[in-house]
């Protein structure tokens, strides 16, 4: 077992970004050379100097829905704040044909939740109110939403952007754009993908003109992006299931890619987990394109039988990435800097190593770099 605490470190408070930067591309980029271990300082906008024309750059294209809501409870009660996570379909299966914000159950997480019991109902603005059917252990809540129409136009309409809990102020209508990737497509997440923050179009275009190829993937951001490791051993930690989409076109793009040795880099760990959860091995269930699983070096993948291609299709997964999991389908990743303890470090120690990423952090703090979802940027190739 592995103590949390090797996944820790010292981070000013100062240093946590509570404001996005005036240019996207102008965040600071460190730059790790796995080979050599050599580090070095850029901006965002070098990046396409470390690419090349046999490169594939994985943008994931979610679009987070403004997904914190403010409300009483019926009849003039207290005020409660929802921060819807998901929807639930109503099969509550792990493979579905589309996954569709405009319906009426969710999973959320409501504060405070003591003065909630099932049944209970809290009325927003606009016609718009939220019975709670289900409360978790894990403190999350099932609610079934009503509107006088489309389910998704009234959360719009009473809805806030869920800045993380870091972020130390309420959002701004300048939110609704800044926390959002210039590429968003698909409505979905309830935190952004925050590595593709620091792209803008003309950056695009650079690494398009430099020959790299671009291919999308879409990823739902969910709660455990909000969630701190509440387990000692890392082990022990559950992560919640995660919705993601690849295409017949982006599977075969990456297929290919693969099959003739070139580089797929990953913008932000979002990619990296859908497609190493697409890469796995059909499940025993029998639903084909199924990628619910949890690593475990114990129990390695050996199916001699795949050729441990990406699948394409709407996929569920639940997939924790620590330190001992093999890469199938990531070969480098542009990624920001994570808090301490988080599932997210320990991706990013496993695809590096963990001590040499502490240092690395340890040079940023150091260097001054700004921290978490509007902050600076790392390439580790």
């Amino acid at each position: 077992m592995t103590d949390i605490t090797l996944f820790d470190y010292d981070l000013p408070p100062e240093l946590i970004a509570q404001e996005p930067l005036a240019r996207r591309d102008e965040s600071r980029l460190m730059v790790i050379e796995k080979a050599s271990g050599q580090l070095s300082h850029r901006w965002f906008y070098d990046l396409p100097e470390y690419l090349t024309p046999n490169d594939v750059l994985v943008f994931n294209d979610s679009r987070v829905i403004p997904a914190r809501l403010f409300g009483h409870r019926q009849g003039g009660g207290a005020a409660i704040e929802v921060m819807l996570a998901q929807p639930l379909f109503s099969s509550k299966s792990n493979l579905v044909d589309a996954y569709d914000v405009d319906t009426e159950d969710w999973l959320a997480l409501v504060r405070p939740s003591r003065r909630l019991r099932v049944g209970s109902v809290i009325e927003f603005e606009h016609q718009l109110t939220a019975e709670l059917l289900i409360k978790h252990q894990d403190g999350s809540v099932e609610l079934r939403l009503r509107a006088d129409g489309s389910i998704i136009r009234a959360i719009y309409e009473n809805g806030t952007t869920p800045l993380p809990p870091y972020i130390r102020r309420s959002a701004q209508p300048s939110d609704d754009h800044r926390y959002q990737t210039v590429y968003a497509a698909t409505p979905g997440s309830v935190a952004a993908p925050t590595a593709g923050l620091h792209f803008t179009p003309e950056l695009i275009e650079a690494c398009k003109a430099k020959g790299v190829t671009l291919a999308w993937i879409t990823l739902h951001v969910g709660i455990d992006t909000f969630r701190p490791v509440q387990t000692d051993q890392v082990e022990e930690h559950k992560m919640h299931s995660e919705w993601f989409h690849i295409t017949e076109q982006t599977a075969g793009l990456l297929n290919a890619a693969r099959t003739s040795g070139r580089r797929i880099i990953c913008v932000g760990t979002t990619s990296v987990r859908a497609l190493e959860s697409a890469v796995r091995t059909p499940d025993q269930s029998g639903n084909r394109y199924a990628a619910r699983w949890t690593y475990n070096p114990d129990q390695p993948d050996t199916n001699e039988n795949s050729l441990r291609l990406i699948k394409p299709g709407w996929q569920s997964t639940d997939i924790y990435i620590y330190p001992g999991y093999s890469f199938q389908a990531t070969n480098a990743l542009i990624t920001n800097f994570h808090l301490p303890k988080s599932t997210l470090l320990m991706l990013v120690s496993a695809f590096y190593q963990r001590e040499k990423v502490l240092a690395a952090y340890a040079e940023a703090v150091h260097a001054g770099y700004r921290f978490f979802s509007y902050g600076d940027a790392m390439l580790i190739v």
